[in-house]
Parts: structure tokens; C-alpha cells; sequence
């Protein structure tokens, strides 16, 4: 393994250097290289006087310590917390060195930038008069927050963990010699991997939640709730175990379809250059944090599971084995087909009507069949058609970021069809059809009162919408991300399932 300590005090005859002198003793105890740069030592002008700090000539210094980040696997940052950060000395050399290019790129997906350190951890030890409880506790770690996920996180470099030395000013002669003891026992446990188990087992939960995509659920949640409060005349549904062991069915068979698509569009993922939270996957598999293999098992389980949690809804429902059956056979059908073979529709250009039917009606058709209502009911279909319409412009318009990678992938969804002004008339069809849905059940008393007042909130919104999109048509804008309109759109959709939620509570 190969280590680069990097001393940040100005004085190298101080407790930092002494915990530098520590660490490295125990890293080549675990047979690691170890280098090291004393930023006291290096010629370098720590102040960036130019736009880019690219244009300004890099020092001999500064090329070396360049050579040797990029050599390192493991970085040690030795350093005092002054006025709860870092000394300018090292603030300064980290100016000069982590630049664009080297350190990070721009791009258009996700934060707006790439990290180009990455597959490197880093260590932080810092000393500091302030107790470390109080640092922790009170000043919530504001420098070294700044350094793991400001600084380093955003150049690709994690895990990265800490070693806080407090209070300095308050501590005898044992209390530095077990400081010291412990920065050596941190580097001798690079023996063992220079990630931990435990971090090890945070990256894959972290990425395995990033996979299943928590953000799309609650909608879900909403419409079958909506569904079974529907059913059961809202009388104790919360409290009966039929609703939750329901909804347990369709959030595993949500897991499962969220993995078949991570899997299923991985090409298109891996070229989208304009990813966000609710476009472009999760890119745990285009960034690599999970495996196709890991992928598969995962959609493996949570099917499997899903079939399990359906035997025991079937001992506890009211329904028919055949309604419920037939329900969530047509729903898992529909569901794993967006992606998965032979029905694949979202590369035949079914991918917007199959997304809306199974947040729209699927969901409530199952939370209302799961608690004893008849598949054809008037009521369920009624709730249903304002949602189905207020869906269609959000998922629409999620297919514009990812118009580019979507063609080169054959997938033919409405953006690739109708090309992003298309895309744009189409959701600005539906968000007007959703708001004349509203005013008419609104008015006409449809679904049991489950929309009286919507038209006070959803014609707004949907002026407010149309606005946008109108808007957006006639500007010159390319295809590319669209956050103001997508977060517009998914919170117009709210309307649609929270208030006939409250009415049917």
C-alpha cells in the first residue's frame, strides 16, 4: 500500500509532527511505502492570483506533491484546528494542488462535479485546544466536515476518517504519549486494508440505498393508500395488518423493478451526461459500487420476498385469491416490464403510460382489492383518472436530460419520439388535462368528495407549470437538465394524491 503523510503545521517540531512521526511508524509496520511532504519544507506561493488556478505556474514543489498524491492510495493530512479549521499553510497548498483537472472535473449530471481522485481513503488527525466532545457536539466538526466531504469527498476520495487530539493546551506528558499511541496503532492497522470493515459494509448499504431509489416510494405510498382508505370507508386501516403486509408487497416488487431498470438501462445510464436524483438510474453500477452480479441477486431476493409476502397476504385478506392474485400478477407484469425482456416497453414507447397506470391506478386498484373491494367498482377507476393525467408531464419530461443516452440506446421513450419540443407539448397537454380533471370531479362531486378544493390548489399549480413549459418551448435551450421544471412537476403531481388522502382519512 502506499502512504503520503502530508504534515500541515508550519512548525515541524510540534505535537503534529510528533503524531506524523507515529503514524508512518506503524504504516511501515504494516509493510506500507510510506512518503511524506512537510509543507513547512516546500517552495510554493500559497495565494491564487490568477482566474483559473491553472494559469498560474506550478512550483517544482507543487509538481512533486501532484506526483505523489496521484501515487498514493492512502493520504494522512497531519494538521492543527485553528479557529476551526486548518492553518492557511495548508489551506493554501490544497489550493494550489487540488485543481481542475487534476483533482476534479465539471459535468452536467449529478452535483456538477466528478471527483478524478477516486479509489483513494484518506486519514485526518488534528490537534485542537477545544475538547474533542465539544467539537464534536457544539461546533459539529465544522473543519474537518469541510476537509472529508467539501475538499476530499468532492475530488473522489472516501472513505475518510479522523483522529481528534483535544484538548492540546489542557494535556499532560500521558495523555500526548496515548495520542501518539494511537496515531501509531492507526497506521499499523493498515495491515489489515486501509478500508475497514465497517466502512466497507457503509459503502454497500449506502450504495444499495441508492440503488432501490427511496425518492420514488411515497408516491406509490399515497395512491395505494388512497386505494385501501377507499375500501374500507377510512375506519381503522392503519392499525390492521392486511394494509401494511399489502404495501410490503408492493415495496418489494417496487425494490425489484427499480434493480431490473439499473440493470436494464445500463447503456443509456453510462452515457447520460445530465443524471439527477430522479433521472439517469442511481449509478451504483455505472460508477461501480455494485456489480451486475450483486444487482441480479439483489432483484433475485426481493422478488422472491415479494412472493413470499404475497402467501401470507393471501391468509389475511378478504379478497379472492383470484382478484388479488390477478391484481398483482398484472402489476408485477407491468412493472418489470418497463425494462426487463420480452416486453421491454420502455424501449417501445410504452414507458410513460405503463409508469403512470402503475402509480395511478395500480396502486390504488391494489390497496382497494387488498382490503375487500371489488376490482370493478366505480370508485377506484374515478380516484385513479386525475392522478394518471397529473403523472404523465412528470415522467415525460424526466425522459428530456436523458433524450441523448436514451437514442443512443434505442429506447423509445416520448422524448426520443417526439424530440424535446414534443416532449414539452405533450406534458403541457397533460398537465392541463389533470387541472380540467381536477376542476370537474371538484365540481361534480366525483369519487366520493375525495377532490372537494383540489381545483384551489391544482389550477394554480397548473398555471404555474404551463408557464414553465410554455417557456421552456419557445426558449433556445438545448436538451439538458431541467431541475426547476421536474421539481415543479413531481410536486404538481402531490396535489393529486395527498388531498384525496386527507378527504378519504
Amino acid at each position: 500500500m502506499n502512504v503520503l503523510i502530508i504534515l500541515g503545521h508550519p512548525r515541524n517540531a510540534s505535537l503534529c509532527g510528533a503524531l506524523a512521526d507515529a503514524f508512518g511508524t506503524g504504516a511501515r509496520e504494516a509493510c506500507a511505502e510510506v512518503r511524506r511532504l512537510d509543507l513547512a519544507t516546500l517552495q510554493f506561493d500559497p495565494d491564487v492570483h490568477t482566474v483559473c488556478p491553472n494559469q498560474q505556474p506550478f512550483e517544482a514543489d507543487i509538481l512533486k506533491a501532484r506526483e505523489l498524491i496521484l501515487w498514493a492510495e492512502h493520504l494522512v493530512f497531519v494538521y492543527p484546528t485553528w479557529w476551526g479549521t486548518m492553518p492557511a499553510l495548508l489551506k493554501g497548498f490544497l489550493d494550489r494542488v487540488l485543481t481542475p483537472g487534476f483533482s476534479f472535473a465539471t459535468c452536467e449530471g449529478g452535483t456538477g462535479y466528478q471527483g478524478l481522485l477516486n479509489g483513494r481513503s484518506a486519514q485526518l488527525i488534528t490537534t485542537m485546544d477545544t475538547p474533542a466532545l465539544i467539537h464534536r457536539l457544539i461546533y459539529r466538526r465544522p473543519g474537518i466536515n469541510a476537509m472529508a466531504r467539501a475538499t476530499l469527498g468532492l475530488c473522489g476520495v472516501r472513505p475518510v476518517r479522523s483522529l481528534v487530539c483535544g484538548s492540546v493546551k489542557d494535556a499532560d506528558a500521558h495523555q500526548r504519549q496515548q495520542w501518539l499511541q494511537r496515531a501509531h496503532q492507526q497506521g499499523r492497522d493498515l495491515e489489515h486494508g486501509r478500508i475497514t470493515t465497517a466502512e466497507r459494509f457503509r459503502q454497500k448499504a449506502g450504495a444499495w440505498l441508492r440503488a432501490i431509489r427511496l425518492q420514488f416510494y411515497p408516491m406509490a405510498w399515497v395512491a395505494y393508500t388512497a386505494g385501501a382508505l377507499a375500501a374500507a370507508g377510512g375506519l381503522g386501516v392503519f392499525t390492521n395488518p392486511l394494509f401494511w403486509i399489502g404495501y410490503l408487497c408492493l415495496f418489494l416488487l417496487e425494490v425489484a423493478t427499480v434493480l431490473v431498470n439499473e440493470v436494464g438501462d445500463f447503456d443509456s445510464d453510462h452515457n447520460n451526461r445530465f443524471f439527477s436524483t430522479f433521472t439517469g438510474g442511481s449509478r451504483v453500477l455505472v460508477d461501480g459500487e455494485l456489480s451486475p452480479r450483486e444487482l441480479r441477486l439483489g432483484i433475485g431476493m426481493a422478488l422472491i420476498a415479494f412472493m413470499a409476502a404475497t402467501l401470507w397476504l393471501l391468509t389475511v385478506s378478504p379478497a379472492s385469491p383470484a382478484a388479488l392474485l390477478s391484481v398483482l400478477g398484472v402489476m408485477t407484469l407491468l412493472a418489470i416490464g418497463y425494462t426487463a425482456a420480452p416486453l421491454k416497453l420502455s424501449y417501445r414507447g410504452l414507458g410513460e403510460i405503463d409508469v403512470a397506470i402503475t402509480h395511478s391506478i395500480g396502486m390504488i386498484l391494489c390497496g382497494y382489492v387488498l382490503s375487500g373491494g371489488a376490482w370493478d367498482d366505480p370508485l377506484p377507476w374515478l380516484l385513479s383518472v386525475p392522478l394518471l393525467l397529473a403523472i404523465l408531464p412528470s415522467i415525460t419530461l424526466s425522459g428530456i436530460p436523458d433524450l441523448e443516452a436514451d437514442a443512443a440506446a434505442d429506447k423509445r421513450t416520448l422524448a426520443v419520439r417526439l424530440g424535446h419540443r414534443g416532449a414539452l407539448i405533450v406534458a403541457l397537454v397533460f398537465t392541463l388535462l389533470a387541472a380540467g380533471a381536477a376542476a370537474v370531479w371538484d365540481a361534480a362531486d366525483i369519487a366520493n368528495g375525495a377532490f372537494a378544493g383540489i381545483s384551489w390548489a391544482a389550477l394554480p399549480h397548473a398555471a404555474w407549470l404551463a408557464w414553465l413549459l410554455y417557456q421552456r418551448m419557445n426558449s433556445e435551450s438545448p436538451p439538458g437538465r431541467i431541475d426547476r421544471l421536474m421539481a415543479v412537476s413531481l410536486t404538481y403531481v402531490l396535489w393529486f394524491g395527498l388531498i384525496p388522502l386527507f378527504w378519504l382519512a
